[in-house]
């Protein structure tokens, strides 16, 4: 069993950082460099992304492919979010994401990924030799990431309808499963351009 945790404050309210991970997708977005992926893919939401979510995850560590569904087994607003897999090639999968306020404007964020590799002793080499620091390196990355577009602009739109969301990962599919952040973007640049025609 391998436990990989880490931590960063990010200078903006508690609520705002807790709307942002309660999307995994959002946090999956931010997990990318040459040697790591991971693409969230929502299934079946439950009311406010809450206890009972499933969502499928789809990575790549260091040229291997793995997939596993996970369900949110914890969901206590502005302070945890827990999920586990429920279905998938470890043979324990647990990620936890713990939000503290540390004032009116900013929130101490850890993300601690509990697991256990498959492929018996083969997979605690492997483990050993590439997961575990790949796991690391990506989750400093995607913290590193969230706190820089979280601090960046004080109006990014977190909160966002169901309806809504939906709709956008709806574009995001046919966009080729691009970021959600991309498929935002394409949506707002299309909009832009109705609107100036419009004014013609």
């Amino acid at each position: 069993m391998t436990i990989v945790s880490k931590s960063i404050d990010i200078k903006t309210p508690v609520e705002n950082v807790f709307t942002y991970f309660a999307r995994p997708e959002h946090v999956s977005d931010q997990i990318k460099n040459d040697k790591v992926s991971m693409t969230v893919i929502p299934m079946d939401i439950k009311e406010g992304m809450g206890v009972g979510t499933t969502f499928r995850i789809i990575s790549n560590f260091n040229g291997k492919h793995l997939e596993w569904d996970c369900e949110t087994t914890e969901f206590v607003r502005n302070e945890k979010i827990s999920a586990k897999q429920i279905q998938g090639p470890f043979k324990k999968w647990q990620i936890t994401n713990e939000f503290k306020s540390l004032g009116d404007n900013l929130t101490k964020v850890t993300m601690t990924v509990d697991y256990k590799m498959p492929f018996g002793p083969l997979g605690s080499i492997l483990d050993k030799a590439k997961f575990a620091k790949s796991a690391e390196k990506g989750m400093e990355t995607a913290l590193y990431n969230v706190k820089g577009l979280l601090e960046g602009n004080g109006s990014i739109p977190v909160y966002i309808t169901l309806d809504a969301y939906q709709k956008l990962l709806a574009e995001k599919k046919k966009m080729n499963d691009v970021p959600v952040s991309t498929a935002l973007t394409a949506i707002l640049e299309k909009y832009a351009e109705i609107e100036a025609k419009a004014q013609i």
